[in-house]
């Protein structure tokens, strides 16, 4: 099976589409993750390493009210920095990921405390509002664990929504260009 990155790359391929990133506690591991597949080039336009809280604000558009009165690991802010990223970089796509690596807590939430967004052009019968959806993570591990699954998450909730979005042509048209699997 191909990892989550691969079919991220294949699916925006298919549909003709454009992905950008924003990313905090994964520093820059996912837009790694995603240009290690061949031919991401055609769909990943880009990425912003906002570590820093007031880099969610000033890059991304983050609200300064938001980050003051939650901090930097809030579901809105994934979702905000998500359509920011979007906005940005002028892409269909946008997802991020925002939260506690460790090894010490942050803004009051402990260790293993992690939300990952999408922001993108859903459908009429989309669950999501504004285009948006977060993921809230309660993951253990040590650092390095929290951050690759954290990795992992955001993709996986974006195969999701490109999945769900595939019209039935589009399937069809991918199941041709894959060998009819």
């Amino acid at each position: 099976m191909s990892s989550p990155a691969a079919q991220a790359v294949r699916l925006l391929t298919v549909r003709g589409e454009t992905l950008a990133v924003a990313e905090s506690l994964t520093g820059g591991l996912v837009a790694a993750e995603i240009t290690s597949v061949p031919g991401a080039s055609k769909v990943f336009r880009g990425s912003v390493t906002a570590y820093a809280t007031e880099l969610k604000q000033e890059l991304l558009g983050v609200d300064p009210a938001l980050l003051a009165s939650y901090g930097a690991v809030d579901a809105q802010v994934a979702a905000q920095m998500a359509a920011g990223v979007r906005r940005m970089l002028g892409t269909d796509w946008g997802i991020a990921t925002t939260g506690v690596a460790g090894p010490d807590a942050q803004d009051g939430k402990p260790v293993g405390t992690v939300f990952v967004a999408v922001d993108g052009p859903f459908g009429a019968g989309s669950d999501t509002t504004g285009g948006r959806k977060v993921t809230s993570l309660r993951l253990n591990g040590d650092r390095a664990e929290i951050r690759m699954e954290s990795v992992r998450s955001v993709l996986a909730l974006l195969v999701g929504e490109l999945a769900s979005e595939q019209t039935g042509n589009e399937r069809a048209q991918d199941t041709e260009r894959n060998g009819g699997f």
